[in-house]
């Protein structure tokens, strides 16, 4: 059984969350509470989250399955991130940092992923 917290890229991941938890949810309008804040939300923490729970699969094969789903939410959250600069809620300097987090975990995840199924 593997544990999350010895993985770097699950680090990343978490700090991402923290980081839109503090410094970017802060920026929606309250309009958006419902809407495309919530769904920021969800992606930011689905992607730890879902990491943490392949780690408690017993097989390569289901530790891959939920490292793809923990990718998917990661793009979902580089997508909204657009949509939400784009509509003017998240500054340049905010959008300019989420981004750096998410091309930073981005490519851990993805070497995590190919490593993973090499060893299958």
């Amino acid at each position: 059984m593997r544990h999350y917290k010895n993985y770097d890229v699950w680090e990343k991941a978490h700090k991402l969350t923290l980081f839109v938890y503090r410094e970017v949810l802060i920026c929606f309008p309250g309009s958006e509470q419902f809407d495309l804040k919530s769904q920021v939300k969800r992606a930011a923490y689905s992607i730890p989250l879902n990491f943490v729970e392949g780690c408690g699969r017993n097989t390569d094969k289901d530790f891959a399955h939920f490292l793809d789903n923990s990718f998917g939410s990661l793009q979902e959250l580089e997508y909204t991130s657009l949509l939400a600069f784009d509509l003017e809620y998240l500054s340049k300097e905010t959008y300019g940092k989420l981004s750096l987090f998410l091309e930073e975990v981005k490519a851990k995840l993805i070497n995590l992923i190919k490593a993973v199924r090499r060893e299958r």
